[in-house]
C-alpha cells in the first residue's frame, strides 16, 4: 500500500506527526538530533504495535466487546509500521547511493 494516498486521512497520530517539524528541513541540526528524532518515531511505532496487541488480547479474553477500538488500534499500528518501513527503505536507498559514489 502506498502511504502517499493517506494525505487526507485525519487521525491524532498523523496530525501530531504533521505538527512536528521535520528534521531534514531544519538547518544546523547534527546527526545526533536526527537520530534521536528517528528513535522517537520508532518508539511511537512500537508503542502503537504493543497497544494493538494488548487490545487483541483483551478482545480474545472477552474483557472487551468493542471491536471498534480493536480495529482502530490495529489500523493505527499498521499505518505507523508502513510509514516506518517506507522511511527505512528510503534511508537504505540513500545509503546505497552514497556507497556507489566514485571518490
Amino acid at each position: 500500500m502506498d502511504i502517499a494516498s493517506l494525505n487526507h486521512v485525519s487521525s491524532d497520530y498523523l496530525r501530531a506527526f504533521e505538527e512536528r517539524k521535520s528534521p531534514a528541513k531544519t538547518d544546523g541540526e547534527s546527526f545526533g538530533a536526527i537520530f534521536d528524532a528517528m528513535m522517537q518515531h520508532l518508539n511511537e511505532t512500537n508503542d502503537l504495535q504493543q497497544y494493538a496487541q494488548a487490545e487483541e488480547i483483551k478482545f480474545a479474553l472477552g474483557e472487551s466487546e468493542n471491536t471498534h477500538d480493536l480495529m482502530i488500534a490495529a489500523s493505527k499500528a499498521n499505518i505507523a509500521l508502513q510509514y516506518t518501513v517506507a522511511v527505512r527503505d528510503r534511508l537504505i536507498e540513500g545509503y546505497n547511493q552514497i556507497m556507489q559514489m566514485q571518490v
